[in-house]
């Protein structure tokens, strides 16, 4: 029992103040999105963020390992899980811990099964994430803080929420344009399909 609320605190310390490792991209409450620009209702960014946080606690519980294998996003009460674990059970028992979460409106998991370490794919992996923010940022269409990325296998996820249309459009256009780009998987939500906006 000792073990696991030292566990349960190294967890909580990590996750309120490291930036993400790998090729994935944080902004505040870890979903991507900083919270002046979020046009999700303060209270709905604090509900997002505690659920992310309870999720990867209960991941580093179950087993330590997840805590740099699996990664977790939560927008308007929708879950999103990346990473890669050693076999398909895994994966499905981290998708019943998710919908067993609180508030969860919804459960996404993009989670792959590992395979040997790749150098040249890690980096490729990583140049494609650099990439995509970096036109993002330069795009004056679009608000680029409220995007996370994520590249596995040279195939993109994109998480965030849209202000219209037309830049969720922009924004899967921009990912498409990377050279040696297999997939995009948007998930991107429009302001008007969030339960409760901001004033």
């Amino acid at each position: 029992m000792k073990n696991k609320i030292i566990l349960i605190f190294f967890v909580f310390l990590i996750l309120s103040g490291c930036v993400g490792m790998g090729t994935g991209s944080r902004g505040f409450f870890g979903t991507g999105v900083s919270v002046a620009l979020d046009p999700r209702s303060v209270g709905t960014q604090i509900d997002d963020s505690i659920m992310q946080k309870s999720i990867s606690t209960k991941l580093a519980v179950k087993d330590k390992s997840y805590i740099l294998s699996v990664n977790t996003k939560v927008l308007d009460g929708r879950i999103f899980l990346t990473g890669k674990v050693e076999n398909p059970e895994e994966k499905l028992q981290i998708t019943k811990l998710a919908w067993e979460t609180a508030g969860a409106r919804s459960v996404r998991n993009d989670i792959k099964i590992k395979e040997s370490f790749n150098f040249k794919q890690s980096a490729k992996d990583l140049l494609i994430t650099s990439q995509l923010r970096t036109a993002l940022i330069f795009n004056k269409n679009i608000k680029a803080t409220n995007y996370q990325i994520d590249t596995y296998k040279k195939k993109i996820f994109i998480y965030g929420i849209a202000i219209t249309e037309e830049e969720r459009k922009e924004v899967i256009n921009e990912a498409k344009k990377i050279l040696d780009v297999k997939n995009v998987v948007a998930s991107i939500f429009l302001v008007e399909d969030l339960r409760i906006q901001k004033d």
